[in-house]
């Protein structure tokens, strides 16, 4: 019986997992790293340090399964998306990878609007120019490490640099690249017309292959470092979010739903190329060959509830501070949290936003502030589903994932909150889990993508909204949509003071 290999490159850690063909994990493992953070709104790491844990997240995988390196039958890639990795001479990286949260190109975004114009960007890039994405970032680059980008050969993404490492090619997949804002979401391919006005080396780039096609191999040096099987097959990939996606199941037109990691995320799959027309919803190309997808972007979620815990929880699992905040009531008597630690990109797309809880008393205690963190979490997914909604998609059941959603009280306060039945699947395993999908599809294990889900995925819980709560919740949702505009202007002048 055949296994699957998927490997997730995510922002704390790198991820493996073998499945089986039914879907069923035969094994994982996992090892971390950190970033870091030069200055307010920047954020780093180190390329190398993701070949390293991938390295032992394999060999642990191995080595403490039963799973014999010659049953796998193709490898997948997922990572973390829109991180800037200028490779140089040998291959090797000229400065660390500036990441997807990193929010120092906001002047190179207004640049872009201007040489491009703002509807031509979303028209074919699917997204306005924002920080967190590569294109950004390379300006910037140009602008402020003149040396740097004169050392730059070639342009790769996170997932795509354990690639190199692991098989010696380059190359990139139809999703990943449409977070580069140098890419034709539309038609699947690089823009000229975004390439030409940014002057960007067309030879920069990778070649470009939808996420389900076998593309490269484990060399045989690799094979030496994790214990593979050297020419093992590798597929394009995708980046985390549509990983993640195909691993819920959403990959028809339509479907909807929501991850919260250290980002929160609404996702929508659409069998035809559409945009929103703002801009606010982000279009990509999907995993599944010949879908899209719009997608809404959080930057602080579970990194919200992370920061707290490190701060004011030193020590103390999830489960113990989710334990904590069901001890507050409700709407934290007239406690409100603003998640924006990282700025914002849905619905603000404002890196200068700031993070607050606002409406503090003595009355309040860390239990009210805890569940503040996972209320103000949930009211910043409801921005995105809105916007949905605005579409015309009614979103009655959400699939969620991620580790936000093992808390039956976070599901519930997301059902109140949203307005729909909360469902979770048997996967629990994140991007990984989808990474191994596609690569069954590549190793013809599965027919097509439809074919991976159908064997692979089942409901296993629904979450109902309470009426009475939900109406609660929406006379408190728009007392919290009204802060973020009441306090922009003092966010705006705080970010100005931190700024070096």
């Amino acid at each position: 019986m055949p296994a699957l290999l998927g490997i997730d490159i995510g922002t704390t850690g790198a991820k493996a997992l073998l499945i089986d063909e039914r879907g069923s994990v035969l094994a994982t493992a996992a090892a971390a790293y950190g970033f870091a953070t030069p200055g307010p709104g920047r954020a780093e790491q180190d390329p190398d340090d993701w070949w390293a844990a991938t390295r032992t997240a394999i060999r642990q995988l191995l080595e403490h399964s039963a799973i014999a390196p010659a049953r796998i039958a193709a490898v997948g890639l997922t990572g973390q998306m829109h991180g800037l990795i200028a490779l140089g001479p040998r291959m090797r990286p000229v400065r660390p990878c500036i990441m997807w949260n990193d929010q120092r190109a906001i002047a190179e975004c207004a640049a872009i609007e201007r040489r491009i114009g703002r509807e031509a960007i979303i028209n074919i890039a699917g997204k306005p120019a924002l920080p967190n994405f590569t294109a950004p970032k390379l300006l910037w680059l140009r602008a402020h490490e003149p040396q740097s980008y004169a050392a730059t050969q070639h342009l790769v993404l996170t997932k795509d640099y354990v690639r190199l490492l692991l098989t010696g090619d380059l190359a990139t997949d139809v999703n990943d690249a449409s977070g580069t804002l140098l890419f034709d979401v539309g038609a699947r391919t690089w823009s000229d017309t975004l390439i030409d006005a940014l002057t960007v080396p067309r030879g920069w780039l990778p070649p470009v292959h939808e996420s389900p096609a076998i593309v490269s191999a484990v060399s045989t040096s690799a094979a030496r470092e994790t214990g593979l099987i050297a020419g093992t097959p590798v597929i394009a990939g995708c980046g985390d979010q549509a990983a993640d996606a195909v691993g819920l199941g959403v990959i028809d037109n339509e479907q909807t739903a929501i991850t919260i990691g250290s980002s929160g995320v609404v996702f929508t799959s659409f069998d035809s190329y559409r945009t929103y027309a703002t801009g606010t919803l982000h279009a990509y190309a999907h995993a599944r060959p010949g879908a899209w997808h719009l997608m809404g972007v959080m930057l602080s979620a579970g990194a919200s509830l992370r920061w707290f815990r490190d701060v004011g929880a030193a020590g103390e699992t999830y489960e113990t501070i989710a334990r904590e905040a069901a001890q507050a009531p409700p709407g934290c008597e007239g406690l409100f949290f603003l998640p924006y630690l990282a700025g914002e990109r849905t619905p603000h797309a404002d890196p200068a936003a700031r993070g607050a809880f606002v409406g503090l008393t003595l009355r309040h205690g860390r239990s009210h502030m805890i569940r503040a963190v996972l209320e103000g979490v949930t009211f910043g997914l409801l921005d995105g589903v809105r916007l949905v909604r605005d579409l015309g998609i009614r979103a009655p059941s959400l699939r969620v994932s991620g580790g936000g959603v093992r808390s039956a009280l976070w599901r519930q306060i997301l059902a109140d909150t949203l307005g729909a039945e909360i469902v979770t699947l048997n996967v629990t395993e994140g991007a990984a889990f989808g990474a191994a999908l596609l690569a069954g599809v590549g190793a013809g294990v599965f027919d097509d993508v439809a074919h991976a889900v159908r064997a692979a995925i089942r409901e296993t819980s629904r979450t109902h909204l309470d009426p009475t709560a939900a109406s609660a919740c929406a006379m408190r949702g728009g007392a919290w949509r009204a802060l973020y505009p009441a306090l922009a202007d003092s966010m705006h002048d705080l970010a100005a003071f931190a700024t070096p």
